[in-house]
């Protein structure tokens, strides 16, 4: 009974009263866009025509920094630090390219000291040439053979160039040896240094004649025959005699060093450095002792015979 009454009672309530619906539908889209087209020119046209809007920017502006530089700082430290690499890597390169420059520079600075000792040993070559008035031929040097009781060399220069048994070889300093066999382009010197080798010297001090024989070592001569009382002292300077036909007059070869009298024995111990440094030769001369000039090639002789015409 009392349901049937709320039903009527709800029936009635309703009939004269209208429901507004839950969600409400407002302007369309298209309206929308057109308000907001509207305003937006209107905006434009009115800070186009006054300043009314700039201090809204400003405050725009202002509060917006913070973020745009956050925003911007990623790429601008990307930026910054490629350019960091950029240039360190370029510093790495031309550190690289200057060290290579400098290294090519030095090496020819050493070619060029190395030219110019050449130069220096050549230039004392060709005038020695010219001071000591034989007819000399340069040589170098092609092997050398310092066993204790052997000292040779060999020469690039042979019986070809005119090269002979016992001719002297001399360097820039004085006496080196003489030539022991000869083939047709490479000689044998037995230096003055080897214990078979005996040159005959005289002081340059006082014309006194004496022997050099070699003693097995590359920097020592021996004067074995010289009395006790002979009148020679370290620092004599000993040349060739020319006695013996070998070697021509006036070739520096030691330096007397020293002077130890034997009072039980007839002969003082003499000893004395080679003036040619043994151990170091590169360029070498060959004498001749005469100037008659040594062809290089044999040339055939102009034929005598004339054709006689008949008749």
């Amino acid at each position: 009974m009392h349901g049937v009454t709320l039903i009527a009672f709800y029936h009635n309530a309703t009939e004269g009263t209208t429901i507004k619906p839950l969600f409400t539908t407002g302007a369309s889209l298209n309206t929308r866009l057109l308000v907001t087209v509207i305003l937006s020119v209107s905006l434009l046209i009115t800070d186009r025509q006054s300043n009314l809007l700039d201090n809204v920017r400003n405050v725009i502006s202002i509060v917006l920094y913070p973020i745009e530089r956050l925003v911007n700082l990623p790429p601008q430290l990307n930026q910054t630090l490629s350019d960091s690499l950029l240039s360190y890597q370029d510093v790495v390169t031309e550190n690289a390219r200057l060290k290579e420059q400098q290294f090519i520079a030095q090496t020819k600075l050493l070619k060029l000291a190395a030219l110019e000792k050449e130069n220096i040993r050549l230039q004392a070559l060709l005038g020695n040439s010219f001071t000591l008035g034989e007819q000399l031929l340069t040589a170098e040097l092609l092997a050398v053979n310092l066993a204790p009781y052997e000292h040779t060399i060999a020469l690039n220069k042979g019986s070809r160039f005119g090269i002979h048994k016992n001719q002297p070889v001399i360097s820039v300093n004085g006496v080196v040896g003489q030539v022991t066999r000869s083939t047709a382009m490479r000689s044998e010197v037995l230096l003055i240094s080897d214990p078979s080798h005996a040159i005959p010297v005289q002081i340059n001090r006082n014309g006194l004649y004496s022997i050099a024989v070699g003693s097995g070592q590359i920097n020592q001569l021996n004067l074995p025959y010289l009395p006790n009382n002979s009148d020679i002292r370290p620092g004599d300077l000993l040349i060739t005699s020319g006695l013996g036909g070998t070697f021509p007059q006036g070739y520096p070869v030691a330096t007397v060093t020293a002077v130890t009298p034997q009072p039980d024995k007839p002969f003082a111990i003499i000893t004395a450095t080679p003036k040619a440094q043994l151990d170091r030769l590169r360029e070498l001369l060959i004498v001749w002792s005469d100037t008659t000039p040594i062809p290089l090639l044999n040339t055939p002789e102009p034929s005598s015979t004339q054709n006689n015409e008949p008749d």
